[in-house]
């Protein structure tokens, strides 16, 4: 069986990989040229445990990678979808185009499935008309599917093995054969399931985890004002055996629980309260944090924003991955309230992404008074002794220096 797994990026490429690791023949297409003849060359194009050594087995198993799409028997999609951050709704340019490019060469029978994550509907508004308007009929011609990605950066090949997948299908010959092809490499369990289900299920599970995550930062903050320690709060609470409360943060970022939710608030403005209110209280984190850094500031007599240090890039320990990162977040408010001069380190940022950006922790630490933890690293746990007599601000609570300044 081929599989032609169209998008080479933090899903995609991890995906052909283990596909072809696991004996099936396998072409990974992206439309862009440099990535794909960096791939050919060997070179990968971000940090992941384990991803050398499988990428090396798949290139042993025949895996190859074009910019160009060819027959095969399943075709999985795997581009972004990123959403219109002033209405709040899913732009599918990149499936549709994805689409129409594998309708040009797909031979009778193939299955279009489409692994980026969607708002519930998408495949019929979206992926539904492009295969019409190319002349074929689904059911026939082509099957159509949404198998939703369930990984997450810095775990990413364990998750991608064991994490159990839902495939949303029309008609059951295409769900078993997918769920051959997604056997080759996952040992969880794979549910079966309509197209509308799949979609709603995968935004489901990053909205519950928004909402969740909206609550513990909201709980902080009441906390703080009370004088209240809220990770002792937490840590009682979930002692219940039916509570179960997350962590606290400086907001919250990556691909998916920042970006996910807003479909639902998008597409169903006139339904949806509970989830709207989470996303505003994580959206105005970071601003919370600035806030409270100000307020740090004034009780320590520090006038000069360049005299407070911001420690991580990233949107989670221990990744290189910054998208909707909340220290990034915080850069855009500073801009916007003419706040500029702080400084910032990241071990997992080796090139320059924002100015004022230190590439060496000990000059970093230095020539700053203040330093904020945004991101738990394992980098800074292990050098907690060079932030002696430093004000220190942990807004992760990954720190077993005394004087931190906790949320």
């Amino acid at each position: 069986m081929r599989v032609c797994v169209a998008g080479l990026g933090y899903i995609g490429l991890p995906t052909a990989l283990a596909i072809s690791a696991g004996g099936l023949e396998v072409i990974g297409v992206d439309l862009n040229t440099d990535l794909v003849d960096s791939l050919k060359k060997g070179f990968l194009p971000f940090k992941e445990k384990g991803l050398p050594e499988l990428f090396e087995r798949a290139v042993k198993a025949g895996v190859s990678f074009a910019s160009i799409y060819a027959p095969a028997e399943v075709y999985i999609i795997a581009v972004p979808t990123p959403y219109d951050s002033r209405y709040k709704k899913i732009n599918t340019k990149y499936i549709e185009g994805a689409v129409a490019s594998v309708c040009k060469v797909c031979p009778k029978g193939a299955i279009i499935a489409v692994e980026s994550t969607v708002s519930p509907g998408s495949m019929d508004r979206a992926v539904r008309p492009v295969i019409e308007e190319a002349g074929l009929v689904i059911g026939s011609d082509v099957h159509i599917a949404h198998v939703p990605e369930r990984i997450i950066p810095g775990n990413m090949l364990y998750e991608l093995e064991h994490n159990s997948r839902t495939i949303g299908v029309e008609n059951a010959e295409a769900g078993e054969k997918l769920k051959q092809v997604y056997s080759s490499f996952c040992k969880g369990e794979m549910v079966v399931t309509d197209i509308k289900v799949a979609e709603m299920t995968k935004v489901v599970e990053n909205t519950f985890r928004d909402i969740n995550i909206a609550f513990a930062n909201e709980l902080s903050q009441i906390c703080y004002n009370e004088g209240i320690d809220v990770y002792e709060t937490i840590r009682i609470a979930n002692m219940h055996p039916r509570v179960k409360i997350l962590q606290p943060g400086p907001g919250v970022g990556g691909h998916c629980i920042s970006v996910d939710p807003w479909f639902l608030v998008g597409d169903y403005p006139d339904i949806v309260n509970v989830v709207f209110a989470a996303r505003q209280v994580n959206d105005s984190q970071p601003s919370y944090i600035l806030r409270r850094i100000s307020k740090i500031m004034q009780d320590n007599n520090i006038t000069d924003i360049s005299d407070v240090g911001f420690y991580g890039l990233t949107y989670k320990q221990n990744v290189d991955d910054t998208r909707e990162s909340p220290t990034l977040q915080i850069i855009e408010r500073m801009k916007e309230n003419l706040a500029s001069g702080a400084r910032f380190y990241d071990p997992f940022i080796p090139y320059k992404l924002v100015d004022n950006q230190h590439f060496d922790f000990e000059s970093f630490v230095d020539d700053v008074k203040l330093v904020v933890v945004m991101v738990s690293h394992d980098h800074i746990k292990s050098r907690e002794a060079m932030l002696r007599g430093k004000i220190v601000f942990d807004t992760q609570n990954c720190l077993a220096y005394a004087d931190a300044i906790k949320l």
